[in-house]
């Protein structure tokens, strides 16, 4: 391609290659490939004066500076638009384009509006105003026949009473105003939800698809259930599927947030959005593109503003039920002053623009700032309550403690080893995605173990262990509760004593086999290294009581409580308990934050008025979650608290500016000290600078 160079800096430099060198339905293309470039960050592309303008790594040596302008300066040269393939826009890309395009609509707007003024006669602008007008009076007659008082009717009736002045120009800059808020409004709200939902979208092209046996590249797009396709070292997974050949390990921090990689092999799932760390295998397609898990997700946050908070139900009641002072402010001037100048300034002013639209937009900015900082909220309102809750409630196991127990002590009976026990409870437990049951595999792999099946199809009783058949007898493992009371397994007063002797404050895992008691696992819980930190920040927030619920034994939930600082802790707590507790709480006026990570927390986390899972929660605990942490680390949650606090306060400020400012116009149209045409220009400038200001992060 033929260019000139603009402007060349180290790190930047920019390319003109002349006006619509290429045609805009390329700029997508250009984007991508530019990117692709190993040495550029980031590219913007504009097809109207063919520019190309790349900023690229310059860190480093001036020789490897200028390696990569040279690499960029052979791209250049030999790009040729047309030949790129065609591919979906990325994020930066659809961003840039909002910007380019809300800024070209703005420019027609304000250029249209100067220009008419300019060289269009005064009747012909006159006629155009009219017609726009009468628009604007009837859909504010519309909405008043639903009898409905909004803002509608006021922009009509304003816009109207103008025209009946033939007061054209106050008419056509409230228009103008109008148009440019309404612009404003849907640029912010696009430009907040593609950036939020950026984030997680599959960035994938091409698969490989085994066919025959032989491995053909194909599209994604072209891709449909029942395929077979070929994942190796390194790739994201761009399918929901079952591995059906080979075996690999998987990274699925992007689901779970968990950093270590799973080991997949034939008969297991993975999910579109995760990395192949090592290894290669191939799956059968059962979702892709728009059905895939981790699109769902996007699908969720896309319309998590339709998720309101309650704070911007409010706002936008509030707003419409002022309407109708604005008429009786009009009707008032109109009485004492005789002066219908003075009146209209009064409806050119209303709080319920600058509140309806400040609030979402607030509420969309926070979403999008918590998405970048590896927490997934669900809706507005959830932000809310985070802010408004006083008490936190957290599962001990996987949520305070860390994800990865460690197997401490195996404590054998009946003439068992424990090697034996240690087999069993292996070979039983790894059916169970539990951080309990991970422990007990991981500590058989690290004593070299082979546990293989030995028993019949194993059933799972929620919250409490698992039932399986070993060589023809029961054999049970989980809580004591649910093997020695539910189960009824036999246990004798000196295992017992045996038991807390030696375990201590671990957690103990019993191993039932054919009634009587085989053998128990202790097991080492130490909390999060920023466990106790979390919670003091959280304190520091206003949270006012901090509670722990925990089905382990009374020692062991006793000794975490200690070591973290937490005064009220409830221990040997069964799954429907755990709900009543929550439950409790709220019916006491406690606003309810629950924490939680496994199957056994789902009721609980479905109480609470707000819920959290954390990053390798079960799949039920993750979808029953208002909140899901991405990250592996406590602390955010005190972030969240502080970003929704913030959100919150930035609501209240937004507030309390538009009241005090357009209090102030009105006050001004009333004395007569605002014409209609200023009232409406500072009216409006208010309401696109609040939701300007809205749009910055929260946290600034």
């Amino acid at each position: 391609m033929k260019f000139r160079i603009a402007y060349d800096r180290p790190g930047r430099i920019r390319f003109r290659c002349g006006p619509y060198a290429f045609e805009p339905k390329f700029e997508g293309r250009i984007h991508k490939a530019c990117v692709g470039i190993p040495c550029v960050k980031s590219a913007v592309i504009h097809s109207a004066n063919g520019s190309l303008l790349l900023n690229y790594g310059s860190d480093e040596s001036a020789e490897i500076t200028a390696e990569n302008r040279q690499m960029i300066l052979d791209f250049v040269t030999a790009l040729k638009p047309r030949e790129l393939p065609e591919v979906d826009p990325d994020t930066d890309y659809q961003l840039q384009s909002l910007d380019d395009n809300f800024q070209n609509s703005l420019c027609k707007m304000i250029a249209r509006r100067y220009l008419m003024r300019w060289f269009v006669p005064l009747p012909i602008r006159t006629a155009i105003t009219v017609f726009r007008g009468l628009k604007y009076v009837a859909k504010g007659l519309s909405t008043l026949a639903e009898g409905k008082l909004t803002v509608e009717v006021l922009d009509g009736a304003a816009i109207g009473a103008s025209m009946l002045q033939k007061n054209y120009e106050s008419a056509g800059t409230v228009m103008f105003l109008l148009g440019v808020s309404g612009l404003l409004e849907d640029y912010t709200k696009a430009r907040t939800r593609t950036a939020l939902t950026g984030s997680l979208a599959v960035k994938v092209d091409k698969v490989w698809v085994v066919k025959n046996g032989v491995d053909t590249l194909v599209d994604l797009k072209d891709v449909v259930p029942g395929d077979l396709v070929r994942i190796r070292d390194g790739a994201m997974i761009p399918v929901d599927g079952t591995v059906v050949e080979g075996e690999a390990f998987v990274n699925e921090s992007t689901m779970t947030g968990e950093s270590k990689a799973v080991l997949k092999n034939e008969g297991k799932t993975v999910f579109a959005g995760t990395i192949l760390d090592e290894g290669s295998f191939v799956v059968k397609v059962r979702a892709v593109n728009g059905n895939t898990k981790i699109q769902k997700i996007i699908e969720l946050i896309d319309h998590s503003e339709d998720l309101k908070a309650g704070i911007q139900s409010r706002a936008e009641h509030l707003a419409d039920s002022i309407v109708p002072f604005s008429f009786l402010g009009f009707g008032l001037t109109l009485l004492f002053t005789r002066n219908i100048t003075k009146a209209v300034s009064i409806l050119m002013v209303d709080y319920s623009c600058a509140i309806k639209l400040s609030t979402p937009i607030s509420v969309i900015s926070a979403l999008r700032e918590a998405a970048d900082m590896n927490m997934t909220v669900k809706g507005g309102k959830y932000l809310e309550e985070f802010a408004l809750a006083d008490t936190v409630v957290f599962d001990k196991t996987g949520t305070l403690t860390k994800a990865e127990p460690k197997l401490q002590k195996i404590i054998a009976f009946g003439g068992r080893s424990e090697e034996e026990i240690l087999k069993i409870a292996a070979c039983i437990e790894e059916h169970f995605p539990h951080s309990m049951a991970r422990a007990i595999v991981n500590g058989a792999a690290e004593r070299g173990i082979d546990h293989a099946e030995e028993h019949a199809d194993v059933k799972y009783i929620v919250a409490h262990g698992i039932a399986t058949t070993l060589r023809g007898e029961r054999a049970v493992i989980g809580s004591r509760h649910f093997v020695i009371e539910d189960e009824k397994v036999l246990v004798t007063e000196q295992q017992q004593a045996t038991i807390e002797e030696v375990g201590g404050a671990a957690s103990v895992i019993y191993l039932g086999i054919g009634g009587k008691l085989a053998g128990v696992l202790c097991i080492s819980d130490p909390p999060r290294e920023e466990a106790a930190v979390a919670i003091k920040r959280l304190r520091e927030t206003g949270i006012k009581n901090v509670v722990m619920i925990t089905g382990d034994s009374q020692k062991a939930a006793e000794r975490t409580a200690e070591i973290l600082g937490i005064d009220t802790f409830y221990a040997q707590v069964l799954p429907e308990d755990k709900h009543n507790y929550v439950e409790r709480m709220k019916a006491e006026g406690k606003h309810v934050i629950m924490v939680g990570d496994g199957i056994n927390d789902a009721p609980a986390l479905a109480a609470a008025n707000v819920s959290v899972a954390m990053s390798d929660a079960s799949d039920i605990a993750r979808e029953t979650a208002d909140v899901t942490l991405r990250g592996e680390n406590l602390e955010d949650l005190a972030e969240l608290r502080v970003l929704s606090q913030k959100l919150m306060d930035r609501i209240q400020s937004n507030y309390k500016f538009i009241v005090a400012f357009n209090t102030g116009l009105l006050a001004g149209g009333f004395f007569g000290f605002l014409s209609p045409t200023t009232s409406a220009f500072l009216h409006n400038a208010s309401t696109m600078a609040i939701c300007a200001k809205s749009m910055t992060k929260i946290g600034t």
